[in-house]
């Protein structure tokens, strides 16, 4: 089986910065895209920034500038540098593999999305 497991996410004031780490294990042959996506209490999940493995990067508008995403491809782990967070990314982050390929049971297995258990940031006024 594989997991995400997200670390790095916490309480900091508003100006300040967090570093997010994702690291996937398991029986992993392949993951295309590694991410991170936000949810808001009341609002739906969405995209903060995504990184393929050929170092292709995509980020939402209200973070461009602000964050960067970085990838391990190796230690199949991926990095969200946020710097000069705003109340309004306070938020549960997480942690995406897309396409991804890993063997379980003797089988290779492919998930289109996989998704960590969440790690939450909260910024302060």
């Amino acid at each position: 089986q594989v997991q995400l497991v997200e670390s790095g996410g916490g309480l900091v004031q508003a100006g300040g910065s967090l570093r997010l780490s994702c690291a996937a294990s398991g029986s992993i042959f392949s993951i295309n895209a590694m991410g991170w996506y936000r949810q808001a209490p009341g609002k739906q999940r969405e995209l903060v920034a995504a990184i393929t493995s050929g170092g292709s990067t995509n980020y939402a508008d209200s973070v461009k500038g602000r964050f960067t995403i970085s990838r391990d491809n190796a230690k199949n782990t991926v990095y969200l540098q946020m710097n000069s967070l705003k109340p309004e990314d306070t938020a549960v982050y997480y942690c995406n593999a897309g396409d991804l390929e890993y063997y379980s049971g003797g089988s290779r297995r492919y998930e289109y999305d996989y998704w960590g258990q969440g790690t939450q940031v909260t910024v302060s006024s």
